[in-house]
């Protein structure tokens, strides 16, 4: 059971309003979450906690062939969700998270956000006194623009957070095609037995997208398409089709193989 309260920077934007809350309604559809737990989304929009419920309900509710089915769960986790505006270019702005109920808790920090903003956010948290040896921070690729920069972020979340608190996220390795990948290559035996060079003449990996910018203009603006999908998303598909054998199912295995096949690719 999830116990942990969960504060989500950039609570506005695409990426929460179409996969995290909906994904975490799906959790609470599964009675996967704790009845004490609750959600804090942050954005500079001025909204009032109705509102900002409101636009999370009508994503959920567009995602679900019939609604009345998920009424009562909805309704209990339309009460887990409170939302505040702050600016989070100005480190003042965080002041008003102190007063938050949310905030004297043990709290797990999801940061939906551009690259840009990772630094002053943990920054500002830790300056008003809401990160805790046990905090965690949940941070989306990419990671910079490129790797000087890639390196000045990481550095920022290390001053902030510990190594093992802090987790880089490709929402991509979430969908249940990518994930059956390692299954279909390395459980069955009979593809197992036949993936090489002597039986495979060549792989294609496409992304069929039906969706176009869709509200991510400023993102896609000053991110690029290349950054968002070409070097994240599609090179782990990539690793996950060209690697070799992990020695085990552990985070740290799989990431071993899939630095070799970087590491040959240049």
């Amino acid at each position: 059971m999830i116990s942990t309260h969960l504060t989500i920077f950039g609570a506005t934007g695409n990426l929460s309003t179409k996969k995290l809350f909906p994904a975490l309604f799906e959790l609470e559809k599964q009675n996967l979450l704790s009845p004490k737990i609750k959600i804090l989304g942050l954005a500079s929009q001025e909204l009032t906690n109705e509102e900002f419920a409101l636009l999370v309900k009508t994503e959920i509710c567009a995602n679900q062939e019939n609604v009345k089915i998920i009424e009562k769960a909805l309704a209990v986790f339309m009460e887990r969700i409170s939302y505040l505006s702050i600016n989070f270019e100005e480190p003042a702005s965080f002041e008003s998270l102190k007063d938050h109920e949310i905030s004297k808790n043990f709290s797990l920090y999801y940061l939906a956000t551009p690259p840009k903003y990772f630094a002053i956010i943990s920054h500002s948290l830790n300056q008003i006194g809401l990160i805790t040896p046990k905090s965690k921070v949940v941070v989306e690729k990419p990671i910079g623009e490129n790797y000087e920069s890639s390196v000045l972020v990481n550095n920022a979340l290390a001053e902030v957070f510990k190594e093992k608190n802090i987790y880089r996220i490709d929402h991509y390795l979430g969908k249940e095609t990518v994930q059956n990948l390692l299954a279909l290559r390395f459980a069955n035996h009979f593809i197992y037995s036949q993936w090489d060079r002597n039986c495979i003449d060549h792989v294609q990996i496409t992304v069929g997208e039906t969706v176009g910018l869709d509200g991510r203009w400023s993102y896609y603006d000053k991110i690029g398409q290349l950054r968002d999908m070409v070097q994240n998303h599609l090179m782990q598909l990539l690793c996950l089709v060209a690697m070799e054998p992990p020695a085990s199912l552990h985070y740290s295995d799989i990431q071993s193989e899939k630095l070799k096949v970087i590491s040959v690719s240049h």
